[in-house]
């Protein structure tokens, strides 16, 4: 905002004057000053460090469901799906949230199998701190790709891959992955493949 010379400003039903020589944190002090008998305003107050936090938490898990979805691409099904809390204003902020992702094979065609499962194990691991839930499904997926690379090279006739006892081995120890620290363990069966 620029301001010319003194001027009386009226914001949200309050005057102020500023004058050119005022800094930005004055200008923001003389216009939304602390009102002691407002809690939402009044940083001391249990109610503003909640809305303050809440607003915090609703910013964190729209940034983090909207890194799926951009990395998810067309294997994402619709947008994301939020828990929501009501804060002290009455408003309702987004405390959780998810996105559906398509994680089965493509069947008969083991290329696009590794192609969608890499493309999920990137939307699962997109946001800046993925959950337990979403290195499950990478490390899902990590699974889905090496079984995929096992077929592909089957198909292809590739001697070398398929007799091979420790990539099915290790498969074998991650049929059922349900646990976060699963992921970085799926990660050497990849490179037996590969």
């Amino acid at each position: 905002m620029l301001v010319e010379g003194n001027r009386s400003l009226s914001l949200l039903g309050r005057s102020a004057v500023v004058t050119p020589s005022q800094s930005r944190a004055s200008d923001r002090q003389q216009l939304d000053p602390v009102d002691p008998t407002d809690p939402l305003k009044d940083p001391t107050s249990t109610e503003y460090r909640e809305l303050e936090s809440l607003k915090k938490r609703d910013r964190e898990v729209r940034q983090h469901e909207q890194a799926h979805i951009a990395a998810g691409g067309a294997y994402v099904g619709g947008g994301a799906t939020f828990t929501y809390e009501t804060g002290p204003d009455g408003r309702r902020y987004a405390v959780g949230g998810e996105v559906s992702i398509d994680t089965s094979d493509v069947a008969g065609d083991p290329a696009a199998t590794i192609r969608k499962m890499r493309a999920i194990r990137s939307a699962a691991s997109a946001p800046a701190e993925p959950s337990a839930q979403d290195r499950s499904v990478a490390a899902q997926a990590a699974r889905a790709e090496a079984e995929a690379h096992i077929e592909l090279r089957e198909q292809q006739g590739d001697e070398e891959v398929a007799p091979d006892s420790r990539v099915r081995d290790a498969l074998a120890s991650y049929r059922d992955v349900d646990r976060a620290e699963d992921a970085a363990q799926v990660a050497p069966v990849l490179d037996l493949i590969a």
